[in-house]
């Protein structure tokens, strides 16, 4: 339903344990109330999520995080004043009122206001902090529109509520700020240089080969069904039969791929982030057997999307030799 009406009853929803798809400014997000562990519980159910990875809690304000947490850290405080609503995810010591399940067992927890107005206004809704990792299938690409979620949940969701596209269109940035220096645990929509200007040095460490510290960290994530590989530049496909799509920075290739999407043929990196997911979607759709990507310029949000290029790519192994 659409998400300027669907308000009410979604948050009736959630208030009674269900599950809500609904759009954030970064990917959707599957919400369940993050009080309660039987609902949470069915968010991992209906994405196969391991019960090792944890959820982010969203929430309405800033202002309800020290009510629900108590006492900030003074970086803490002064990131979520500079930068909510907005992409970016915090680390905070989990409170005994969020149940184990939302933090895979952490004695931490992942929290973040959204800066999309549906989305605060369902959860002001709702009265309670909403548990939403994205809404799709563990592991494969992130949704950025309503149709995405409905074809990779179908009826597991009680509600979709469609926002229409997502506006950043990849994740939050997760940042750990509880010691003297900042982590970002997971590149996102909030680049590292506005955290640097706004904060000073911040060290990057994302990845995860074992049980994650922060959602979305695992090594192989955000991958599409089609295998994909990350190439320098958009030479010829090779002339062997293959159907392959291209992901394209800035130009498409030459011809040969039998689908090819274009990220931003200005050069933009926020607009490259925007599509990247919708157009992974595309390309997974189209029948291809391989998709080649092309990496964006490394900077500002493009670290973001390369990480997610190198995350799909992770489960890719070459082909054995012919003999």
């Amino acid at each position: 339903m659409p998400a300027a009406h669907g308000i009410a009853e979604a948050a009736a929803v959630l208030r009674a344990g269900g599950l809500v798809a609904f759009p954030t400014e970064t990917v959707y997000g599957l919400g369940a109330n993050a009080l309660d562990a039987r609902a949470a519980a069915r968010i991992f159910e209906a994405k196969a999520r391991p019960g090792f990875d944890p959820l982010i809690t969203h929430l309405a304000d800033a202002a309800d995080l020290p009510a629900l947490v108590g006492a900030l850290p003074p970086p803490v405080a002064a990131l979520a004043e500079r930068f909510w609503p907005g992409p970016l995810t915090l680390i905070v010591d989990r409170p005994a009122a969020i149940p184990p399940i939302v933090t895979s067992g952490l004695d931490t927890m992942a929290v973040r206001v959204p800066d999309e107005a549906s989305a605060r206004a369902l959860i002001r809704a709702a009265g309670v902090p909403v548990a939403a990792p994205s809404a799709n299938r563990f592991g494969q690409l992130s949704p950025t529109r309503a149709e995405h979620v409905v074809h990779g949940l179908g009826a597991a969701v009680d509600v979709v509520l469609d926002g229409g596209p997502t506006r950043c269109g990849i994740e939050s940035t997760i940042v750990d700020a509880r010691g003297p220096h900042p982590v970002v645990l997971r590149l996102g929509a909030l680049a590292v240089e506005e955290l640097v200007a706004a904060v000073g040095p911040v060290t990057v460490r994302p990845g995860s080969s074992g049980q994650p510290v922060a959602p979305g960290t695992l090594a192989a994530h955000y991958a599409p069904r089609t295998p994909l590989r990350v190439v320098a530049g958009a030479g010829p496909t090779p002339d062997d039969g293959v159907r392959r799509g291209f992901l394209a920075f800035r130009e498409g290739p030459a011809a040969g791929y039998a689908a090819v999407e274009v990220l931003s043929p200005t050069g933009d990196v926020t607009e490259a982030a925007a599509r990247l997911f919708d157009a992974l979607h595309r390309l997974d759709a189209a029948g291809v057997s391989e998709i080649l990507a092309e990496p964006v310029p490394d900077r500002g949000i493009g670290r973001a999307i390369n990480d997610r290029l190198n995350r799909a790519a992770a489960t890719w192994s070459p082909p054995p030799p012919s003999l």
